[in-house]
């Protein structure tokens, strides 16, 4: 667990280290703040194709050695990020970093989900995902200031150390996992036949944009609308950080007692923190707070979805467990851009938080669909069941007469 918790440690302060380091970035290359999330939008794009097509090419792959290869590609995409000497360059490279993210994720999910019990599996999947939160805790904040003081370029060739030693991590500690029986590109393709793989999926690529409206623009909100000094970012990125951590640390167990309750839950609350942003981001106190109380509850909402697709999709898990981090980082991308709309058109950075509520409502009325649709189905096959069995009792009578 140590090693994957590591490799989400990297893979965590490069995602989300470049929201803090906007305002550098767009320093650098002479573009206003909305135009460098374009970064954050490029990366999430990465994801996005990466996850599914890695997970269905390498079904047939052992999955230790699939993460020591991603892990291999998140250097290199980081080294390519501190390397690029202009916006498109940059642009591309944060595309190449992202494309190993979710399959990283979802294979590792799917490995730590193996080794415990199977009333366990939320918070093994919870646990993976520390090393994301701790990212948002200590790698955030940190690359953040180093990026201040030294330059957004430290960051990440920081991250690509990291994953250099993840993959010799991995090599060392994490054991061979046997694969998954008739596992193959075929069936985990056709996991994308299920309407309640989908609804799982688009749960989570529009309910999360609302978080990633808000934070992707966090180095401003904190700057120029609760009006703290820019030395003020890196800490207030640690806050959010903490609330992820122990979101991760304590969430799995109410994920083990109810995936779907916790997403219900999680949307809900979701919501509720991001009209109160709205109302109050102008106060430091609040806008910790709120950032804390979202990050705490983002992760609860992230390990539900995980899980809530690997049920989904019992005999397709990688390609379960990756999309749902395809379709997160469908709402990275699309919550910046919305986000970033808005500013752009004159309504302020507040107006992020309502952007936001718009999408977590969205993705709380996908989710009800989703359980209605599930009650529906069940619903029907138990009627054709107890019809099948009435029709056999019928014919048994019919050629047994007395």
């Amino acid at each position: 667990m140590t090693a994957l918790a590591l490799g989400g440690f990297g893979i965590g302060t490069t995602e989300f280290a470049t929201m803090g380091l906007l305002p550098q970035i767009a320093e650098t290359f002479g573009i206003p703040d909305y135009e460098a999330g374009h970064a954050i939008s490029l990366y999430a794009a990465g994801v996005v194709v990466g996850a599914p097509l890695i997970a269905v090419l390498g079904a047939k792959l052992p999955r230790k050695g699939m993460l020591i290869g991603l892990m291999l590609a998140v250097a290199l995409g980081n080294g390519l990020s501190a390397a690029a000497q202009d916006k498109t360059l940059l642009l591309l490279a944060r595309f190449v970093a992202g494309l190993p993210h979710g399959a990283f994720f979802g294979i590792a999910a799917v490995v730590a989900a193996t080794l415990v019990a199977p009333e366990r599996r939320g918070t093994a999947v919870a646990r993976v995902m520390v090393g994301l939160t701790l990212a948002n805790l200590v790698g955030v904040p940190l690359a953040t200031a180093a990026g201040q003081q030294i330059g957004w370029r430290t960051a990440y060739l920081a991250v690509a150390v990291i994953a250099l030693l993840t993959a010799a991590a991995i090599a060392a500690w994490v054991p061979l996992v046997p694969k998954v029986e008739g596992a193959s590109m075929k069936g985990e393709v056709r996991a994308f036949g299920r309407p309640t793989v989908w609804f799982a999926i688009f749960t989570g690529m529009i309910g999360f944009g609302g978080m990633f409206a808000v934070y992707s623009y966090v180095a401003p909100l904190t700057t120029e609308v609760a009006g703290l000094p820019g030395g003020a970012v890196p800490w207030v990125l640690a806050v959010f950080g903490l609330g992820m951590t122990l979101g991760a640390t304590f969430g799995g167990r109410f994920v083990d007692r109810s995936p779907a309750g916790s997403v219900f839950g999680g949307l809900i609350a979701v919501c509720v923190i991001l009209v109160l942003f709205g109302l109050t981001a102008t106060i430091p106190v609040f806008l910790l707070l709120l950032l804390f109380l979202l990050g705490f509850t983002i992760q609860i909402l992230a390990a539900a979805l995980q899980i809530r697709l690997m049920d989904a999709s019992p005999d397709a898990p990688s390609l379960a467990a990756s999309s749902n981090h395809s379709s997160l980082n469908v709402a990275n991308g699309a919550g910046a851009w919305l986000g970033g709309l808005a500013i752009a058109a004159g309504w302020g950075y507040t107006s992020t938080a309502w952007v936001g509520v718009a999408l977590s409502v969205a993705g709380l009325a996908i989710a009800v669909a989703s359980v209605l649709y599930e009650r529906r189905a069940l619903t029907r096959e138990t009627t054709n069941q107890t019809m099948a069995m009435a029709s056999a009792a019928s014919t048994t009578v019919d050629t047994h007469p007395r």
